[in-house]
């Protein structure tokens, strides 16, 4: 199939091209919140760079960009998981083609999302960190530039802040903007320590490696624009910013990042992801999905997961079983809420409901479930990303069984269809 790339990507979806001189604060991000197409912004007010956006906002064009059918996405993903391949690695890079050793990350079209927000925020990047024992790291992570050559970037108490602190507080980094949909998915999930999501990505779709100018970090060598640099052990306030939940996530000091040098291909396109609307739910839930749906298979015949985008693609999942024994619905939320502890809301179905159809999965809690016999509640820490949530993070979170009951006659609970 080829090595992977943004550039050919976009060929394959409809995108419309923006002539006009657009600004990234605040417009630049209305247009793309209006209109939900895909467009790339090729006249970007104070900057030389062009701007894509909307390239990744439906699970269509995820299964597009890893050759797949839409229900497969979940077994795709199993399969990267499961049968992780090294990249290659390469000489020279298309990332490398201009390297900008006087760094100005004022230079970059980055956008400002809100007028709530700190200022403009890289949305997209992709960072690379090493650790000696555990290898590659890639993930996401938000960040604010604070000056030329430094951002403030909201790091989570993950595997690369586990890697910080094993490095003593300062780490080369690479951010990456600019990654095929595979590299995107493969950086968003969440894997042992020990399992390199590049080997990941390489699954999903393959692509090369190249290795850094100023560290000995490998990044996609087919990335639009390269940030090197590393993290240091300075603080600055980040934040306010919008997230995921629609709503503004806390100030907090969080590590800085000094920028030693920008590589970038010629005419770079900068890919920008619109905070807490599709893209960022599909990037946040669904690499979640094959965690859950393995979860639940271990218990029973698991036959879909959906986490929701009226739950913010993070908070309320639909999950489908087959249900053969009496304790398998009991058994397969608990499972479920094992698997996605930031979950809040679960509502689990029979395998002859879609869970992509809110109609249906309605219909089913309408029919098939009672809430004084079918309520399974769990007190328990949620997401920090859930203004609701009480000291700690506690909430109550609830699964909903609406399968049609072990003991009742099934025919009296299927659909029946006009014309059928």
């Amino acid at each position: 199939m080829g090595v992977k790339k943004m550039r050919d990507y976009i060929k394959q979806i409809e995108v419309l091209d923006y002539t006009r001189e657009a600004d990234p604060r605040l417009e630049i991000p209305r247009i793309l919140r209006e209109e939900h197409k895909a467009f790339h912004f090729k006249n970007i007010k104070s900057s030389d760079y062009s701007l894509i956006g909307n390239i990744c906002n439906s699970r269509s064009k995820f299964a597009r960009a890893l050759g797949v059918d839409k229900q497969e996405l979940i077994t795709k993903l199993n399969n990267a998981l499961e049968y992780p391949t090294r990249p290659k690695q390469t000489s020279k890079g298309a990332c490398q083609q201009v390297i900008e050793e006087e760094v100005d990350l004022t230079a970059l079209p980055i956008p400002t999302y809100t007028s709530s927000d700190m200022g403009p925020y890289i949305t997209s990047a992709v960072y690379i960190t090493s650790d000696p024992e555990y290898g590659f790291n890639m993930s996401f992570h938000r960040a604010s530039p604070i000056s030329k050559n430094k951002l403030v970037a909201r790091l989570c108490k993950r595997d690369l802040y586990e890697y910080l602190k094993r490095a003593g507080g300062e780490l080369k980094v690479a951010l990456c903007i600019g990654v095929h949909p595979a590299i995107l998915l493969a950086a968003a999930l969440s894997t042992q320590i020990e399992q390199s999501e590049l080997d990941i990505a390489n699954t999903l779709g393959e692509f090369r490696l190249v290795k850094c100018i100023r560290s000995d970090l490998l990044v996609p060598a087919n990335s639009e624009i390269i940030l090197e640099g590393k993290i240091t052990r300075q603080r600055h306030t980040e934040g306010p910013f919008l997230d995921v939940t629609r709503t503004l996530d806390k100030v907090r000091k969080e590590p800085v990042i000094e920028i030693e040098l920008i590589t970038h291909r010629k005419n770079p396109i900068y890919h920008a992801i619109l905070p807490s609307l599709r893209e960022h739910q599909l990037l946040m839930g669904m690499p979640r999905e094959p965690i859950i749906y393995n979860q639940v298979s271990r218990v029973c015949a698991c036959r879909g997961v959906h986490l929701s985008s009226g739950g913010c693609g993070w908070l309320h999942g639909i999950v489908s079983i087959e249900k053969n024994k009496p304790d398998d619905a009991a058994n397969a939320i608990r499972a479920a809420f094992r698997a996605h502890k930031s979950m809040k809301h679960l509502v689990l179905v029979d395998s002859d409901i879609n869970v992509y159809d809110k109609g249906a999965v309605e219909w089913a809690i309408a029919t098939r479930y009672q809430g004084d016999v079918d309520t399974h509640t769990f007190k328990e820490k949620g997401s920090s990303l859930d203004p609701s949530c009480g000291k700690d993070n506690m909430t109550t979170k609830i699964g909903l069984d609406a399968t049609i009951p072990s003991k009742a006659e099934k025919k009296m609970f299927r659909e029946v269809r006009v014309g059928e």
